[in-house]
């Protein structure tokens, strides 16, 4: 059957008009991520607007004291130096942090301060409620550590109490290196079979991003120097084979001459032979924080502050002698802090990091060895 001309120009106008169609479609899915995108850039152009004015009006406020805090708590962290520098020159900030410091110690741990019985009564005080110095309601399974919960203004943390110091040491990994992971302090203390612990000393963490293979300063586990030199100078914070805890800075000769068992480097001291470190301003900025003390019973307080969270916005260094002082140490020391910062005890995450990036990866831990039968 031949088609009339008339079929044919209807055919025709049905193609363009369908044509027409589905180029109207494709202008309005144009449009329409086009406007997205532009409400997107708009969004982030007021949103980054805004946070530039929040940090100027921080760093370049009336307030000196809010200003202060800022400052050393972000050039206290890996990568967050940033938010100070947009805004303030190296000089500036040099004068903030001059403000806002600890003094560091000259002297080292008289470790004659320390009971040198205090371990063997350790052992035993679980098994008698009538001590005065052991609270069993802080250890209802009776082994020889208890729990408190530390709170302040800014912080909430947990103080770990164990009455026998001869079970506290350093875990480390098999190796160091700068190209493989270390471990996470869960595992550090799986490894080693230990019913818990605290992140231990310094390592190579540029920009916040380091894996924890590579140590820095000092490490001592078991009596031998496993990083460092016996020459080198260093701050030294452990045990001795007497089980009392030394802080101080020392070569590593001197801390092997002195019976070091178990060390790490990190500080400064917090307390030295019953003295206090002075500090001037807030001491340094709001961070999480963990710190190792000794009481001159011998028992070891082991102190981990949670930080960078809407719970807990972490703690000064003049927080952490307070603290220190409360528990009654003779000798304490700050260790690791910021995104390292973690407590685990019998399985449990006590204190968590605040690494968005999950547990984080470290070279070396003080753990707390299982109660001797």
């Amino acid at each position: 059957m031949k088609k009339s001309p008339e079929m044919k120009n209807n055919k025709k106008n049905r193609k363009k008009r369908g044509n027409r169609g589905g180029e109207s479609i494709g202008r309005k899915i144009g449009r329409f991520f086009g406007r997205l995108t532009i409400w997107l850039l708009t969004t982030l152009v007021i949103c980054l607007a805004g946070a530039y004015v929040f940090f100027y009006y921080i760093n370049k406020g009336p307030s000196e004291h809010l200003r202060d805090l800022f400052v050393t708590s972000v050039m206290e962290s890996s990568a967050g130096g940033i938010l100070a520098s947009l805004y303030l020159s190296e000089d500036e900030i040099a004068l903030i942090q001059q403000k806002n410091t600890t003094t560091s110690f000259t002297e080292i741990t008289d470790t004659t301060l320390v009971d040198a019985m205090a371990m063997e009564r350790a052992r035993t005080a679980s098994e008698n409620s009538s001590d005065a110095d052991f609270n069993a309601d802080n250890d209802p399974d009776g082994d020889g550590v208890e729990l408190h919960e530390i709170s302040g203004p800014m912080y909430r943390g947990m103080m770990m109490i164990v009455y026998d110091p001869s079970r506290v040491k350093v875990a480390t990994i098999d190796n160091y290196t700068h190209s493989h992971a270390g471990k996470t302090l869960e595992d550090l203390i799986a490894d080693y079979g230990a019913v818990g612990g605290i992140n231990g000393g310094k390592y190579e963490d540029t920009a916040g991003m380091g894996i924890g293979g590579w140590p820095e300063g000092i490490v001592i586990s078991d009596g031998e120097l496993r990083f460092g030199d016996r020459g080198g100078y260093y701050g030294v914070y452990g045990f001795t084979n007497d089980n009392v805890l030394v802080c101080g800075n020392m070569s590593g000769q001197a801390a092997l001459d002195m019976g070091v068992r178990d060390a790490v480097t990190f500080g400064p001291a917090l307390i030295v032979n019953g003295v206090s470190a002075s500090y001037s301003g807030v001491g340094s900025g709001l961070n999480p924080r963990t710190a190792i003390g000794q009481r001159a019973d011998g028992a070891v307080l082991l102190l981990v502050i949670e930080g960078r969270k809407t719970s807990s916005m972490g703690a000064t260094m003049g927080d952490l002698i307070e603290i220190m002082e409360e528990y009654g140490a003779v000798n304490a020391a700050n260790l690791d802090g910021g995104m390292s910062s973690a407590m685990w005890y019998m399985g449990e995450n006590v204190v968590s990091n605040s690494s968005i990036r999950g547990d984080r990866t470290m070279p070396t831990a003080f753990v707390v060895m299982p109660k001797e039968d």
